[in-house]
């Protein structure tokens, strides 16, 4: 159950054995199932939670009323930080009220700190203080480079990388919550799917 974190823990910091154990008491396991609602915009975001398995997105809510997928979070070889975290990191940061709804696309399994509990390990534990800045500052640094691919490359090359990297999901992920995401129409997606030689 904690195998994968511990994992992902032990790439960025040691942890005795006893500091892991006092961590985990500050964990719970939580599962969802397709179409709930993890978090709503509007509110705090207070909880920030690691995902075992499944998957997972954030989106925004348009003025036209549509929405548009701002992130999809899974766990596989092909995670970065930002996609192993189901978090509305300024939310959490600043504990300012969120702009982004998260939503369940795939039954899944998280690992949840409360922030009070964070805040608890921060004080007890240097490490895991530690830990949170390598991830704030890994998180930030993916979105800076997400913001800066959707201004300079084209729809086709921002395509052809989410080709490389993840195009299982194209099979799990509707297609329209993978054209916003990508910064493009449905109809234009359906193209690049056909014209892309597997």
């Amino acid at each position: 159950m904690y195998a994968k974190y511990k994992d992902f823990v032990d790439k960025h910091i040691d942890m005795t054995l006893e500091e892991w154990e006092h961590y985990k008491t500050k964990m719970s396991v939580v599962h969802y199932k397709k179409g709930q609602t993890i978090h709503h915009a509007g509110n705090v975001c207070n909880k920030i939670s690691f995902i075992n398995a499944g998957l997972v997105r954030t989106y925004i809510l348009g003025e036209d009323g549509k929405d548009h997928t701002w992130n999809i979070m899974f766990n596989d070889e092909n995670s970065e930080v930002n996609n192993l975290f189901v978090v509305d990191y300024y939310s959490f940061v600043t504990q300012k009220k969120s702009m982004v709804n998260i939503e369940v696309i795939e039954e899944c399994e998280l690992l949840v700190l409360e922030y009070d509990d964070v805040q608890s390990l921060h004080k007890s534990l240097q490490k895991e203080e530690r830990l949170s800045r390598l991830i704030t500052e890994i998180a930030y640094a993916t979105l800076y480079e997400k913001m800066i691919d959707r201004q300079m490359k084209t729809s086709q090359e921002r395509f052809d990388e989410f080709m490389k990297t993840t195009p299982y999901l194209l099979d799990k992920v509707p297609q329209y919550h993978i054209a916003t995401y990508l910064g493009m129409t449905p109809q234009y997606l359906s193209q690049l799917k056909k014209e892309y030689k597997y």
